[in-house]
């Protein structure tokens, strides 16, 4: 019989946790590090869960999830009644390097014109941290999901039920949209969520309203589709539905959190906007990215839920800011006059979600894994988003800073006059990456500054960013001194 040696403590070390990695991470980490260097062999049984999270004095649900990402990359195996130990061949494979998990990324695609080098601090906005996700819950999604059949069905708008039905829930209670599972389509992305408007809708050739600065992925695609967009100025409440004119076909906005600018629509403006869209015939488009985060102020009603939304409204969610964006998973309620043309329509365009993709991220809201995600990550960001807030007021006392009140992201204002991509360029220069307003402003005028996302920054890594970001601004500050506010 193979020789099996019972390891009752483990003596780990753990990195300091100054470089943002989950707890689990680390704690995986230092056991591939025992194996690699001979303290632990292949055979060896692993203490259990709960006696290495009291030798570690940290919680046992990370000492669960270190072991299940172990087991799942094959580095351990776990039999029930016989314990936990290192699979066979698991020494080899840490003194060959292989880690249990994918590092994050932690450069980005320089600049045009800027040599590459390594981002210290990757502030690009948009992104979520994955890796608040629990791997126990996010796997057990996927098992579950995997068990079953192979599906066998052609794709169209019809498929997708058990998503749909359970969209319809969360954003019920989230959001406080009622909506039936046969209101909701699944689409592959906002922007095929936009692509099925314009052919539904009819809206090429004719005028859309669009937030300025605005989201320049959905105001290229547009163009692109052959709409006539108007760019509309926002101010700190977001959008001015007096701004839209009687020839608009479409308005699209942002009201839970203005990309990029942060501004929360008012309730007033809200009203306001759907009344007047429902007696213009103009077609509303919500697009709510990130309205499950807010700190210290209330969660504001969706477009769609007020009196009148139901006729204009479409209103389109998201996976890539609660979860991940390689999902490639969105959801959108067109108007009730709307809903069989755009059903027509992905039926003609064949864009799709994979089944598996929704039948495991269904489960995964099913099962009560996404409300106590979505708790767990909205402490975690109101931590991050406090302590990079507080850091950059330290640093620089009169920095105007907007959009901190909900959303993954914040903009930095500068002086009017500074080129805020040549600013951005240069923090990117010294290790910090971030984006210049002018990459979403449609023309010259309009507000300048900077777009911090903090949703993977660490609160130990908020105070040198912050001093980064804010030493390039001083600097330029004082090449201008006769410059604006």
């Amino acid at each position: 019989m193979p020789r099996t040696r019972p390891v009752s403590t483990l003596h780990l070390h753990l990195r300091l946790p100054d470089d943002g990695e989950p707890l689990r991470r680390r704690i995986a980490s230092a056991i591939v590090a025992a194996l690699r260097d001979g303290h632990l062999d292949a055979g060896d049984h692993l203490p259990a869960t709960r006696a290495l999270a009291t030798e570690l004095g940290v919680g046992r649900g990370a000492v669960v999830d270190a072991y299940d990402e172990l087991a799942a990359a094959g580095y351990i195996v776990t039999r029930p009644g016989a314990g936990t130990r290192v699979a066979a061949g698991a020494d080899a494979a840490a003194k060959a390097g292989a880690r249990p998990h994918v590092a994050a990324p932690d450069t980005a695609p320089p600049a045009p014109g800027v040599a590459p080098r390594r981002a210290t601090f990757d502030l690009a906005p948009g992104y979520p941290d994955t890796a608040l996700v629990s791997p126990r819950d996010w796997r057990s999604s996927w098992r579950a999901t995997l068990s079953g059949a192979l599906p066998n069905d052609a794709p169209s708008p019809d498929l997708h039920l058990r998503l749909r039905a359970a969209l319809a829930d969360h954003l019920r209670r989230t959001r406080g949209i009622v909506a039936s599972a046969d209101e909701i389509v699944i689409v592959p992305g906002i922007l095929s969520a936009l692509r099925t408007l314009v052919a539904a809708a009819d809206l090429a050739g004719r005028p859309v309203a669009f937030e300025d600065p605005g989201y320049a992925r959905a105001r290229r695609l547009l163009d692109a589709a052959g709409v006539r967009v108007r760019a509309v100025a926002v101010d700190d409440d977001g959008l001015d539905p007096d701004s839209l004119g009687p020839a608009d076909a479409a308005v699209y906005c942002t009201p839970a959190h203005q990309y990029p600018m942060g501004g929360r629509m008012s309730v007033s403006r809200r009203a306001r906007l759907i009344a007047s869209s429902a007696d213009a015939g103009r077609l509303v488009i919500e697009d709510d990215y990130d309205g499950e985060f807010r700190y210290g102020v209330a969660a504001l009603p969706a477009l769609r839920s007020i009196d009148g939304g139901r006729d204009t409204v479409a209103y389109l969610g998201t996976a890539s800011k609660i979860v991940s964006p390689s999902l490639r998973l969105a959801w959108m309620v067109p108007p009730a006059p709307l809903l069989a043309r755009v059903r027509e329509a992905l039926d003609i365009s064949g864009e799709t979600v994979s089944a598996v993709t929704t039948d495991a991220f269904a489960r995964f809201i099913e099962s009560g894994s996404l409300t106590r995600h979505l708790a767990r990550a909205a402490r975690t960001y109101t931590a991050r988003r406090q302590a990079f807030v507080d850091a950059l007021r330290r640093h620089h006392p009169d920095v105007g800073l907007a959009g901190i009140e909900a959303g993954l992201h914040l903009a930095v204002r500068l002086p009017d006059g500074v080129d805020d991509a040549e600013v951005a360029r240069e923090i990117g220069r010294r290790g910090a990456l971030v984006r210049g307003l002018d990459a979403y402003r449609a023309g010259e005028a309009g507000p300048r500054g900077l777009l911090c996302g903090y949703a993977r920054l660490p609160e130990s890594q908020a105070d040198a960013a912050a001093r980064l970001i804010t030493d390039v601004i001083r600097e330029r500050r004082v090449r201008a001194p006769g410059l604006a506010r």
